[in-house]
């Protein structure tokens, strides 16, 4: 497959990177399905989707025509069933099994030539493609949040990705106006595993009490940062990093450098989620 083949693109998982993944996606003119399990999320993504715009549209970025051709191209898959489609996207939880069933359905009801991308920021590439009949056409998608603004997208191949579908997603990447790079398949690739250590270091400065996490956050945007770590952690999601740093410190065979923090622990057990929850580290409600 071309890419001049490719006009339909599934997103599974509607949440915060799902919505933006659809976003791009279809401003660039793709036919965009999304699926979630959760029906309210697929609302909330809509609603977020043309928030965004809206945005775009205040700032000049993008034109009301462009806002409406976009909404336009965005639709709502009643099942995962309903995603027949020339590329799929994968943005859910990061689990495993999880992503394993969902590419294993999907390539039952695709043809051989759909590609299936993952968005997993940190799961092996060839561990999700072990549970399908054609891994070669099994590739990581990584994007960054928000989706819809940052540039950079990491490609990951597989170790039975085809280099055909490696060069395939380049195009596609930058056909949606995004900076692909291409990464060897490792736990985190290049960007996780080297920012992690910004979570988990910032963590550890806050479980001994050296400073107190607006202090943290404020001295690292002193430096240059655009956002704090606890800012960043709110933004993308407590669950989702605690999660992802989780994954690689499982992957890396416990190594101590990767360690997860109680604190963040608790937080999701809690259910501070940060914004998405209306509190985090810091408190949205208002």
């Amino acid at each position: 497959m071309n890419l001049q083949k490719v006009k339909t693109v599934g997103v599974v998982g509607a949440g915060t990177m799902g919505s933006g993944i659809a976003q791009v996606c279809a401003m660039a003119g793709y036919d965009t399905l999304v699926f979630d399990v959760n029906a309210d999320l697929l609302q909330k993504a809509l609603k977020d989707i043309e928030r965004n715009l809206n945005v775009g549209v205040e700032k000049g970025k993008i034109t009301q025509d462009q806002k409406q051709a976009t909404l336009a191209s965005v639709s709502i898959a009643e099942s995962l069933s309903d995603l027949k489609v020339d590329l799929i996207v994968e943005a859910v939880v990061e689990r495993l099994d999880i992503k394993q069933q969902i590419f294993s359905e999907l390539e039952k009801i695709n043809t051989e030539e759909t590609i299936l991308s993952t968005n997993t920021s940190s799961i092996p590439v060839t561990q999700i493609a072990r549970a399908l009949t054609n891994p070669s056409r099994c590739v990581g998608l990584h994007f960054f949040n928000p989706a819809h603004i940052m540039k950079l997208v990491e490609v990951i191949a597989g170790a039975k990705t085809s280099p055909e579908v490696i060069e395939l997603m380049k195009n596609f990447a930058r056909s949606i106006k995004k900076d692909p790079v291409v990464a060897k398949d490792s736990p985190g690739f290049i960007v996780n595993r080297v920012a992690r250590h910004y979570y988990v270091e910032a963590l550890q400065l806050l479980e001994e009490q050296i400073a107190d996490i607006e202090t943290i956050d404020q001295l690292l945007q002193s430096s240059g940062l655009k956002m704090g770590p606890f800012k960043l952690m709110d933004l993308i999601g407590v669950d989702t990093n605690f999660s992802v740093t989780t994954s690689m410190y499982n992957a890396f065979h416990q190594n101590p450098k990767f360690r997860p923090s109680r604190i963040q622990e608790q937080k999701v057990s809690a259910g501070e989620l940060g914004k998405k929850s209306g509190r985090g580290f810091y408190d949205y409600s208002s």
